[in-house]
């Protein structure tokens, strides 16, 4: 079983907010870099629930999950979400845990808004070795606003905002309002992925479903077609919004297969056709 551990780490030496990690390290050696968990946008560590330990015993790497801040156990966020909060969280929280954890090489791995963002570090950290996003969107479309907004009344009937209070506490109605106002002001249907992508330069990974009530499979054409480096994607049949939990076993092969061709390029063996 692997070892498991959380910390506090501080997202800026001014202030006393801190984001919550959660570190799984395989025993009794760890293989190749720590796989970094973006959550997606109403997530959290705990909501990533037994995954994280599952990629750590697949793959023998340290896997590495935290709450954003506003998120889970992470102090709350001071503000509304600006319409860059994607492209941000590189720079403001990613950047503190590559800090603080003086991580040198990573692979990132995000599921839908979080896949996005780890786009964005990819693109800006020569150090990351792969990109891999479960359900990610790389534009805004119609698909995707639909399902906010079913969500979105969902979580206007009785009690429904209790499901989210279990993981956020406080923070739940604000965790809610980001989600929903973001991506459903008019001002952000401009968004998308593509200048980001253009800069990936590791090998990229999309997995997506072909249920995916949040993005048609054109979300994950974007990742495998316009990354420098070599890219794939592949779509799930009888698969939703969540990979990762709906067919845990063909995602791990998939992230494993992918993995084992990064060890093989880095003792010099050639890569296998993307």
């Amino acid at each position: 079983m692997p070892q498991v551990s959380d910390l506090q780490v501080s997202l800026h030496d001014t202030d006393r907010q801190s984001l919550f990690v959660r570190r799984w390290r395989p025993e009794p050696n760890t293989q190749g870099a720590p796989i970094v968990l973006l959550h997606d946008s109403l997530g959290c560590v705990e909501l990533w629930r037994n995954f994280p330990e599952a990629l750590c015993q697949t793959t023998g790497r340290e896997v590495i999950a935290y709450d954003r801040l506003g998120f889970g156990q992470s102090t709350g966020h001071p503000d509304r979400l600006t319409h860059t909060f994607i492209a941000e969280e590189a720079h403001q929280g990613f950047a503190a845990l590559h800090r603080a954890l003086k991580l040198e090489g990573f692979v990132v791995l995000g599921h839908s808004v979080g896949g996005c963002m780890a786009a964005g570090i990819a693109a800006h950290y020569d150090d990351c070795q792969a990109l891999i996003t479960l359900a990610a969107q790389a534009f805004v479309e119609e698909r995707t606003l639909s399902g906010i907004r079913q969500a979105r009344d969902t979580f206007a009937l009785p009690g429904q905002i209790e499901r989210l209070k279990k993981y956020h506490g406080d923070k739940a109605r604000w965790v809610l309002d980001a989600w929903v106002e973001t991506w459903l002001d008019p001002e952000f249907r401009g968004w998308a992925l593509d200048d980001t992508l253009r800069w990936v330069g590791c090998p990229a990974l999309a997995l997506h479903g072909d249920q995916d009530e949040y993005g048609s499979p054109q979300q994950p054409e974007r990742y495998a077609q316009l990354p420098q480096g070599p890219s794939r994607m592949v779509l799930l049949e009888g698969c939703g919004h969540v990979p990762h939990r709906e067919q845990p076993d063909r995602v791990l092969d998939y992230i494993t297969s992918l993995l084992g061709e990064q060890i093989n390029v880095d003792d010099g063996e050639e890569q296998g056709t993307q």
